[in-house]
């Protein structure tokens, strides 16, 4: 692979890329405000401008400009090399490139926070941005100075709503355009512009319309200071206050890769972030994804309920294995959850199979919804290749078939993990049988209709291993500690088969998983989750 020099450090780059782009892959930062990997080139910032040594044998363009000599009390003339916004330069064999040991280089950045600073108010403590601001960052690291301008700073529009999601802070915004051309590029609608120019230029919205397509927290996202702020997380936490961890979102089968940020005092999930999986969700997660974390602690199961009352876990384990021994096999359904972990799914199959001797196996999840072609998927499920792939000796049959089979009274026990079903108008049938033990993170048709309810942790309280739509696997950590009494619901299926008086070897993940590898088959092969940037 060819190489260039920048500074002292040999960068491999592949054929077209730009030193930026080289740079970024190796992990080396060019300060940067408008360029995005994930976005086309604007070069309007100024702030990564580096400088080219020229080919042996051939002058350096050089420019005439006029600095200050103290001494003189003066302008004088005097030259220096002609910097190149290294977003926009193509890498070469042997180019050799200065970034931060030139001062020429140093001057211009310091020259570029100054103006970008010139207008800005200084709003940070009220900032949500404040903690994570590029403006703050690279104030501290290529600028240091006060502010010389004396002049009564230019006002601009303030807390302008865009939409349903997005408020935008005209003050703030330093137009490097990558809103716009997220809008335009990635989400497919161009419904954002720059109007007027120079130091009067703000970003707006394209008249009689708001921002309100699928992806528009990702406007908020790639915005490197707090012009666009999200509605959600506005003035909701400060980030020095959060804690992060690599996880996958569960909202559909894309399985697209995040970062949960939690707050470790209060034990609070407050936002998902996109994580970079070129193979996945590439830099981008949609609205629907971004604002899933709340269901974390919304509608959860936190008890255990027996005949809808309110028990100890103790009790709930007893009286399910009691509605449950001496049952005939055949007349006991298992169901499996596609919104659940294959680690979840694995261990109640287990159950299923080598203790309660059923094959009478169903799979379950939410209602299909919405989708398109850039990251949505019509599946709202974030593991039913996980489950399918699990069941490879048994075939799974749908809700339909299970209440059928319900109705006609062939099935007169259930076991099933999650509460969702396709069909929420179908949860009367359900009642039809004599026990429906339920294994819950929320409330929902299944749980509702649960003789035994057992309250099972969230996706953000246990480690998980999801596999999404192209049959990537995919592991999620855990966030926060598991909520009320709920447990992990592989540990609640370990506790179910003591109390029905079985040894079922799975009281830690490891086991689990180790028990699982061999029937998961190839959908289990390559951690695609951590592959991306850290926190």
């Amino acid at each position: 692979m060819p190489t260039f020099k920048l500074d002292d450090r040999e960068i491999p780059f592949e054929a077209g890329e730009t030193v930026i782009q080289a740079a970024h892959r190796a992990g080396v930062d060019i300060p940067h405000y408008c360029w995005h990997p994930g976005l086309s080139i604007a070069a309007n910032c100024r702030m990564c401008l580096v400088e080219v040594k020229p080919p042996p044998g051939r002058p350096a363009m050089m420019l005439s400009v006029l600095e200050w000599d103290a001494e003189k009390q003066d302008y004088v003339e005097q030259k220096k090399p002609k910097l190149q916004p290294s977003c926009q330069l193509r890498a070469g064999e042997g180019m050799e490139v200065l970034s931060q040991s030139s001062e020429h280089v140093k001057q211009a950045r310091s020259a570029v926070q100054e103006m970008l600073l010139l207008n800005h108010p200084v709003d940070c403590p009220i900032c949500d941005q404040a903690g994570e601001c590029r403006l703050q960052d690279y104030w501290l690291e290529h600028q240091g100075t006060k502010k010389r301008m004396r002049d009564e700073p230019i006002h601009k529009p303030k807390a302008q709503d865009f939409g349903p999601t997005i408020v935008y802070d005209a003050e703030r915004c330093i137009v490097c355009t990558r809103c716009v051309r997220f809008s335009d590029e990635v989400a497919k609608d161009p419904v954002l512009d720059v109007r007027e120019r120079g130091n009067l230029n703000e970003i707006v919205v394209a008249p009689g319309r708001q921002l309100d397509h699928p992806y528009t927290l990702m406007t908020e996202y790639v915005c490197p200071v707090g012009a666009l702020t999200a509605k959600d997380f506005r003035f909701k936490a400060r980030v020095w206050f959060l804690r992060s961890v690599r996880s996958v979102c569960v909202g559909c089968a894309t399985g697209c890769n995040s970062f949960t940020d939690y707050d470790p005092r209060t034990q609070n999930v407050q936002r998902y972030r996109p994580r970079e999986n070129l193979d996945v969700n590439q830099y981008w997660m949609c609205d629907e994804g971004m604002l899933d974390y709340a269901r974390i602690h919304e509608r959860r199961v936190l008890q255990a309920r027996v005949q809808g009352k309110e028990a100890s876990m103790d009790a709930a384990l007893s009286r399910a294995a009691k509605l449950l021994k001496g049952v005939v096999a055949d007349s006991i359904a298992v169901v499996l959850s596609a919104e659940h972990s294959n680690e979840d799914n694995f261990a109640l199959l287990a159950l299923a199979r080598d203790y309660l001797g059923t094959g009478h196996l169903f799979v379950t999840g939410r209602p299909p919804g919405e989708g398109d072609d850039i990251l949505r998927h019509r599946d709202k499920n974030p593991n039913m290749a996980g489950v399918t792939a699990l069941c490879t000796s048994t075939p799974l049959l749908s809700m339909p078939v299970l209440l059928k089979s319900l109705e006609e009274g062939r099935i007169t026990h259930v076991v099933a993990l999650g509460s969702a079903i396709p069909d929420p108008n179908k949860a009367d049938g359900f009642k039809k049988a004599k026990a429906l033990i339920a294994l819950s993170t929320h409330d929902g048709p299944l749980s509702q209709a649960a003789t035994v309810v057992l309250p099972a942790s969230s996706w953000a309280e246990c480690d998980g291993t999801f596999v999404n739509a192209k049959g990537l696997a995919q592991e999620s950590e855990r966030a926060i500690f598991p909520q009320g009494d709920s447990l992990p619901a592989w540990k609640l299926v370990f506790r179910l088969a003591q109390a029905l008086g079985h040894e079922l070897e799975m009281s830690k993940l490891s086991q689990v998983r180790r028990a699982m590898a061999p029937d998961a088959g190839a959908a289990l092969e390559g951690n695609q989750a951590s592959v991306g940037a850290t926190p």
